[in-house]
């Protein structure tokens, strides 16, 4: 079995799109809208053919979101090589997004840097 997708509740539906178009080379479908609830959503894919559902509606709760919090935590990205993980974490800083770790190796062995993207949401680059 393997996971088909996973799905992220979003305020900013285009600007969390952007980001992920923009840094992690997501490609996005032409989205999706319910008339009667106002409910939108694009799907994201990725070069692997993970996928990312990107959702939105009115009304949304958003409370703060803890770094050390149960449930998901981060979406991991694998950037392919240590390089690439060192340069996407510098453009991220260089364009205002908080790193929280790293770059680094691990004490299980994996290099990486974890950052705090699109609304307050952990992402993981590794190699």
């Amino acid at each position: 079995m393997k996971i088909e997708h996973v799905a992220m509740y979003v305020n900013d539906l285009e600007g969390a799109r952007n980001f992920f178009e923009t840094y992690f080379g997501a490609v996005s479908n032409s989205g999706y809208h319910n008339q009667k609830t106002d409910f939108r959503s694009y799907f994201l894919s990725f070069g692997d053919g993970a996928r990312l559902e990107l959702m939105s509606r009115p009304a949304l709760e958003d409370p703060e979101k803890a770094l050390a919090r149960t449930g998901f935590i981060h979406l991991a990205f694998c950037a392919g090589s240590r390089e690439a993980v060192d340069s996407l974490t510098a453009r991220l800083m260089q364009d205002g997004y908080e790193v929280i770790s790293g770059p680094r190796t691990t004490g299980d062995g994996y290099y990486e840097s974890c950052i705090v993207g699109v609304e307050g949401n952990q992402i993981e680059i590794t190699v």
